[in-house]
């Protein structure tokens, strides 16, 4: 029995390029590379469907780091608010005088 063969991301991208920028046509490359023209005509299909959402891949990083950049400010506000209330309670807790009684 015949083992199915693996190709790469990479080999299968090169092989649609070759076809879509007209380097080489389908029947030369399906006989090069001895594959089905079903075969190719499906990774042609995969490629084509999802080129959009190699574009979509920056918008959707910079709506990410918009929607945590709120999260940040406030995070740091509080850890600010925190830091200065300590410094005043430690400001305002004075010595105290004998018999346990601040001034």
């Amino acid at each position: 029995m015949r083992k199915c063969r693996q190709f790469t991301p990479e080999f299968k991208a090169q092989v649609v390029l070759d076809v879509l920028t007209g380097r080489s046509s389908p029947a030369v490359v399906c006989r090069q590379h001895a594959l089905n023209p079903n075969l190719l005509a499906t990774w042609k299909a995969a490629f084509l469907e999802r080129a959009p959402s190699v574009f979509q891949a920056e918008d959707r990083r910079q709506e990410d780091q918009a929607r945590i950049a709120a999260p940040k400010r406030l995070l740091g506000r509080v850890a600010m608010q925190a830091e200065i209330l300590k410094k005043a309670s430690t400001l305002g807790a004075g010595a105290p005088t004998s018999g346990g009684r601040r001034r």
